[in-house]
């Protein structure tokens, strides 16, 4: 475990470009129930993985991981979704590299605090997620599954470092939840000598992902509609995280309400409407 800030961002994902990536026990459980139903009827695919494992960021960071290092060494562009990339990995092989998980619960067993913080950070990013995709499907893009899975993934950097680094983890929530008015940003350069947003791209590059979801969940680019989509809902999710009635939340509200209604060419009040209902 980390419980220095490292010198620089490079050391930073030094770290952590090969470190252990433990997934949620649910995770687990199907990935056993699943080899044992394709070693015995030999019926699990592509599809039935991904709808069953999709809904862990760390699981599908972990497969995107493998498979995109695997086409940078064929040279061959790497898949951009959970689904293609075990399509791409097959089914065998996909069992044979995924053998010897560990669930975050056995490996934060002696940080509960840290376990709790993780599994916050999870539900929000699956939040943010069901806000993408409902927002992208509303505009009607093609690649709504894409920015799902980039607002899935979007804070990844955030659970790496409750799993590695639960300490620092720790001291920039607790800082953050006392008050609600200190900038993330400031937070993290401050407790870590790095913004997490900065790493998560330098690691995203590092794995060699697919440049789609690096684009896709890099903050820089916040004037592109998908990157806004995604954006937006990682904003909302964030924001709420407390509750709607958090005087936070109501405070950044109206500002992301506008956003959504400019983004999805609605009324603010059908924007509004819209957000409660999906989030509900």
């Amino acid at each position: 475990m980390i419980d220095q800030p490292l010198p620089t961002l490079d050391d930073w994902v030094a770290v952590f470009t090969n470190a252990a990536i433990p997934i949620l026990p649910a995770s687990v459980a199907e990935l056993a129930e699943m080899r044992l139903m394709e070693e015995t009827r030999g019926n699990v695919d592509a599809h039935m993985l991904s709808q069953n494992l999709g809904g862990d960021p760390l699981m599908t960071l972990k497969v995107l991981m493998q498979v995109s290092q695997d086409c940078h060494r064929r040279h061959v562009n790497s898949p951009e979704t959970l689904t293609s990339a075990i399509l791409m990995q097959g089914i065998g092989p996909f069992f044979r590299a995924n053998e010897s998980v560990i669930s975050v619960m056995e490996w934060l067993k002696d940080h509960p605090d840290a376990l709790s913080g993780l599994l916050k950070v999870i539900k929000r990013a699956r939040r943010a997620a069901h806000l993408a995709i409902s927002f992208a499907s509303h505009r009607q893009d093609e690649d709504a599954d894409m920015i799902q899975e980039a607002a899935l993934l979007h804070d990844f950097a955030e659970m790496l470092l409750w799993c590695h680094a639960p300490a620092l983890a720790l001291t920039m929530a607790q800082r953050q939840k006392a008050d609600h008015t200190l900038r993330s940003a400031d937070v993290q350069q401050e407790v870590l000598g790095v913004e997490l947003a900065d790493l998560a791209h330098a690691l995203m590059e590092a794995w060699q992902l697919p440049e789609l979801l690096i684009k896709n969940t890099d903050d820089r680019h916040a004037d592109h509609p998908r990157v806004k989509t995604v954006l937006l809902a990682v904003r909302i999710a964030r924001h709420t995280q407390y509750g709607w009635d958090d005087p936070h939340a109501q405070a950044a509200l109206p500002d992301d309400i506008a956003d959504v209604a400019q983004l999805l060419t609605l009324s603010e009040e059908s924007a509004r409407r819209k957000i409660m209902e999906i989030d509900t």
